[in-house]
């Protein structure tokens, strides 16, 4: 794994995020009310015995990989989700935007954690908003729309739990704060990038036509311990 992004939970872990990081010199991982995600160094037996030893609890945990990986029998496989990974490839941010957006911050957490689970754009927990930057479109009194930032493997910065209420599909409103994070990313002398799902067509499009392009194609597992 030669580019930082086919190993990005374990490069934020030691870049952009390693304030998060729950660690050895092979294993990381967040905080579980942070987010599922773990990094292995190398996706050897070794580690994922010493994963195995090391975290706290037998919740299911994520990581994400640019190749098929052998589980080891200790684990039991929940999921497996292949994914493009996409990175904004244009030279200039775009253009300011008009929509009213607003910061989102603790109060907000249960409306966040109502709309995720609507909408399941992925792992999103009540700490998840600790990552930063997170932002929302409120309609009708209500959160109608939301995207933030999670994995920081410098200087790439991922967008994320980018979704939208069924109520308020086809106003643009995930397209805006696309475009407001890739802002906010690219000011900060950073490059965004993204995880969508190979059959999700219609988040591919708005991705496309924001400016990101697939890099490659990866590997989601979802695997929880075996006693």
């Amino acid at each position: 794994m030669d580019h930082i992004l086919d190993n990005p939970v374990w490069n934020a872990l030691i870049t952009g995020n390693k304030q998060f990081s729950n660690s050895d010199g092979q294993v990381k991982y967040f905080d579980e009310k942070i987010s599922p995600f773990i990094g292995l160094k190398e996706y050897s037996a070794e580690n994922f015995q010493r994963l195995h030893e090391l975290i706290p609890h037998d919740n299911p945990i994520g990581f994400v990989s640019p190749v098929a990986v052998k589980i080891p029998e200790t684990w039991k496989v929940l999921g497996n989700i292949s994914a493009f990974q996409m990175v904004y490839d244009q030279p200039e941010p775009p253009a300011e935007i008009e929509a009213v957006m607003v910061p989102l911050t603790r109060e907000h957490i249960p409306e966040m954690l109502a709309l995720t689970r609507l909408t399941n754009p992925g792992p999103f927990t009540e700490r998840t908003i600790e990552f930063g930057h997170y932002q929302g479109i409120f309609q009708d009194g209500k959160l109608a729309a939301m995207a933030g930032q999670r994995l920081n493997p410098s200087p790439y910065a991922e967008i994320s739990a980018v979704c939208t209420h069924p109520d308020y599909l086809g106003k643009g409103y995930a397209k805006q704060l696309m475009l407001s994070q890739i802002r906010r990313i690219k000011t900060a002398s950073g490059t965004p990038f993204l995880h969508v799902r190979t059959d999700n067509e219609r988040a591919i499009k708005i991705y496309e036509h924001s400016g990101f392009s697939t890099r490659k194609e990866m590997y989601i597992y979802f695997i929880k311990k075996i006693q």
